[in-house]
């Protein structure tokens, strides 16, 4: 098993956010989080990430215990990448400086050293031709597949999405999930929080429901949207897919 999450617990003050989650993601495979704001989505992935430190349980990574806070985070966050729904690219740095920042720090390799692979991955996502824009340069749709990008340039082994076409207008969504495609195809280790329920059904190979930080349901796209076993479940489909 790639990630292994075990009743994971993770509080803010007196709310409980996560309450004894578990899930365990196969390597390769795409895994989408739905459900409300507030359910637990993006805690989870910073847990996953080592941006929070859980209050009890275990997050396992290709069989090492990676939640022990005696542990150094940097080396595995570089093995997990992580994208967020703000862009969070520095302004004053071209969107080539901004993907080169993390690995020339970390790697130690030299501008020329890494050229030949950072053009490949802005050439792949069709920004070849933006790698010197600065942000403000660029489109929302642009700026969030740099985002990608920077975090792809880390080499990373799993890639943690969250809610990254939130911010995005509607025309500029479609580019992103593309991308998210791609990845897929290359058989990277995905897990997504989103809102993009009609991507999570064609694209993703598990779903799972979120509710007061729980899993409350968890099986198939088709099982999840077509025969959900839960009524908060039938209950947060139809009125989410009855808004669009």
């Amino acid at each position: 098993m790639k990630l292994s999450i075990k009743n994971v617990h993770k509080s803010f003050g007196s709310t409980k956010v996560l309450n004894g989650i578990s899930l365990d993601v196969a390597d390769g495979e795409m895994v989408c989080l739905i459900g409300a704001s507030g359910s637990g989505k993006s805690t989870l992935l910073r847990c996953i990430n080592l941006l929070e430190p859980i209050d009890d349980g275990e997050i396992w990574l290709e069989g090492e215990e990676i939640a022990d806070p005696a542990l150094d985070p940097q080396p595995i966050r570089q093995r997990i990448g992580i994208v967020f729904q703000s862009f969070n690219l520095f302004p004053h740095m071209t969107a080539e400086e901004n993907v080169m920042l993390a690995p020339r720090r970390i790697f130690k390799k030299s501008r020329a050293e890494l050229r030949p692979e950072i053009e490949q991955l802005f050439d792949r996502f069709g920004l070849k031709d933006r790698m010197q824009h600065y942000p403000d340069q660029l489109s929302g749709g642009q700026q969030q597949r740099v985002a990608i990008v920077r975090a792809l340039a880390m080499n990373p082994e799993i890639m943690l999405f969250d809610e990254i076409t939130s911010a995005l207008d509607p025309e500029l969504v479609n580019e992103v999930l593309q991308v998210l495609k791609s990845l897929k195809q290359d058989g990277m280790t995905m897990i997504l929080a989103t809102h993009e329920m009609a991507f999570a059904r064609d694209v993703a190979d598990r779903v799972c429901f979120l509710d007061k930080g729980t899993i409350l349901e968890q099986g198939s796209a088709d099982e999840i949207f077509s025969a959900p076993k839960q009524e908060r479940t039938r209950d947060f489909l139809a009125r989410v897919l009855g808004s669009n």
